[in-house]
């Protein structure tokens, strides 16, 4: 089912403005099971109207203890996925951006519904918000356990941090863009599980953020540093021996430490593209996700890769297509334990023709593909086709040698096409193939179509949604 049409269920929004609203959600509330209630309460933490990544959500909730696992072989994301789909099935959550295979990407909370959760966070000091209203000498020595900062302007940041404060809190998250020298010491954390200080500094100055005291966070599990004015990692990183989610996208770092293949318990890293990755990345045998790593400034990953058994998503950006290095990345992907459960992503451009490895035996298990060429075969489309995980395609030709030839088993799994550029009128599919497509995108002239030469029907594709048509 959809999530939009799970969402629309009886506990829908419309309904929360009906006299008696908040008894209603406070009733919904303490009916949740217990290990929901810690996860609904999180959600306080982030500023009204703030659209935020499912995913970005889960590794939080892992960071700070509140998934737990109930069977030894099941991911700890996994079980935090189906928390947010409780969550949301309940109503208490709406999906914001859905993808074409229906899973949400982003998602936001009614108001209403924050209203509440933030007041019962206040009440069990689970989450304390510091804002404008808030931001005053008496709170900032309040003793906490998380402290989140929303919307904090210049003309208030002189007010400074009591450390004895910061000594318990474990988590200290910034949605604000903070100038660097306001905020409090790394050292007068004792106790930090959940370190957020995404696009916290301003890249316009010569100093950045100094992480010189992130050594001492010996508890920390998730550094997220996404957007913010940071140079460079401190070499003594590999201290942080609980890290298990790290995020340095759209920083100035260039270049990851060496030491960073000694944290053993990463899950998650996420990068840019040109940053160098050290060798020895091999060693991070519990990672599984890597996103955007580039083969053009990290290709010794390549061969690492097969040591990284655990990896289910894995991005890389293929700007200079090297034939030996695509090579040994084919090679290295069914050392993959994991392999059954990978949701991987191909984006390559600006190729003379379909790779040979792009084939069913190469690549079972590729779910999403984007790639143009300058000539297609007759038989590509099918090869193609015959991938058995392919969820989502995205195929652009400037020529196509010969009649393009689909069969009726093909793109079995396929929810989404987009072919550009060439002629693919739905009639090229015959009753059979794309049994599950729900949205397909293709071209075709207004001269075949008036000539009576392209059939346009499309009632041999079951699924599909409204399309979109090029003429």
């Amino acid at each position: 089912m959809d999530a939009r049409a799970q969402f629309d269920g009886p506990w829908s929004y419309r309904r929360w403005y009906c006299e008696g609203h908040e008894e209603i959600l406070s009733l919904s509330y303490y009916d949740l099971p217990s290990h929901l209630k810690p996860c609904l309460l999180y959600l306080s933490i982030f500023p009204e109207d703030f659209e935020i990544k499912r995913d970005w959500l889960i590794w939080r909730w892992l960071a700070e203890g509140f998934i737990q696992c109930d069977k030894e072989e099941t991911r700890l994301f996994e079980i935090g996925e189906r928390y947010f789909n409780e969550l949301m099935n309940r109503s208490l959550i709406q999906p914001a951006k859905i993808n074409d295979e229906g899973t949400v990407v982003t998602w936001r909370i009614h108001d209403v519904v924050l209203d509440l959760i933030c007041s019962l966070s206040s009440a069990e000091n689970f989450i304390f918000i510091l804002n404008n209203a808030e931001c005053h000498a008496p709170n900032l020595q309040r003793k906490f356990r998380r402290l989140s900062l929303h919307n904090i302007k210049a003309k208030v940041q002189n007010h400074q941090f009591d450390s004895t404060s910061l000594s318990k809190v474990r988590t200290f998250a910034v949605f604000s863009p903070v100038a660097c020298d306001w905020l409090p010491s790394l050292s007068s954390f004792h106790f930090l599980r959940v370190l957020d200080l995404g696009n916290c500094g301003s890249h316009e100055s010569s100093s950045g953020l100094n992480l010189k005291y992130v050594r001492n966070l010996i508890h920390l599990r998730y550094l997220g540093l996404k957007g913010a004015d940071v140079h460079e990692l401190p070499v003594d990183i590999s201290k942080l021996q609980l890290l298990q989610i790290l995020d340095i996208q759209g920083t100035r770092i260039n270049e990851l430490p060496a030491s960073i293949v000694q944290l053993r318990n990463l899950i998650c890293l996420s990068v840019d593209s040109g940053l160098r990755l050290p060798k020895g990345m091999g060693n991070l045998m519990s990672l599984e996700v890597l996103e955007r790593v580039g083969l053009s400034s990290s290709s010794h990953i390549v061969e690492e890769l097969r040591h990284l058994t655990e990896v289910m998503t894995l991005s890389i950006n293929c700007d200079n297509m090297d034939e030996d290095l695509i090579d040994i990345l084919i090679k290295s992907l069914p050392n993959l334990r994991s392999f059954d459960s990978w949701d991987p992503f191909f984006f390559f451009s600006s190729l003379c023709r379909l790779p040979k490895w792009v084939n069913s035996r190469s690549l079972p298990h590729l779910s999403s593909l984007a790639i143009d060429v300058e000539e297609l075969q007759g038989d590509d489309v099918q090869i193609i086709g015959m991938l058995p995980a392919l969820r989502s395609l995205r195929l652009g030709a400037r020529r196509v040698m010969g009649r393009l030839v689909v069969r009726t088993d093909a793109f079995p799994s396929a929810r989404c096409c987009m072919f550009r550029w060439f002629p693919t009128a739905p009639c090229l599919f015959p009753p059979g193939a794309m049994p599950r497509v729900q949205h397909l995108d293709f071209w075709v002239s207004y001269w075949s179509i008036a000539i009576g030469e392209v059939d346009c029907g499309m009632n041999h594709l079951p699924s599909l949604e409204p399309m979109k048509r090029w003429i």
